[in-house]
């Protein structure tokens, strides 16, 4: 199991959806999303390549996976290396992805 490390950009992504959560269906809303968030990058760290290299190409971000929230229409984007895993972003699933990546 390698270490997952969330760049800036994606801490930011978190606390905005987070933050929308919180505002628009409460704490408990807010929690779960966080919760399947943590059970993503559980899954990521044991399995890292198991995510969907789809968008790498438009993106011109090689090695870049991404793996989908189970209940929540977001998409972690993340790239493995030898001794880690870079979470880039955490993106809607209808957002440009060219504009945000990376």
């Amino acid at each position: 199991m390698k270490p997952v490390q969330p760049r800036a950009a994606a801490e930011t992504d978190i606390d905005r959806a987070f933050s929308h959560y919180w505002t628009h269906g409460g704490h408990p809303l807010a929690e779960r999303f966080l919760d399947e968030y943590d059970n993503a990058l559980v899954h990521i760290a044991h399995h890292p390549g198991t995510g969907s290299p789809r968008h790498a190409r438009a993106v011109r971000v090689k090695g870049m996976r991404f793996w989908t929230l189970s209940h929540f229409p977001f998409a972690v984007f993340y790239v493995e290396h030898p001794d880690r895993i870079d979470v880039l972003r955490v993106l809607h699933q209808s957002s440009d992805l060219p504009r945000h990546l990376p």
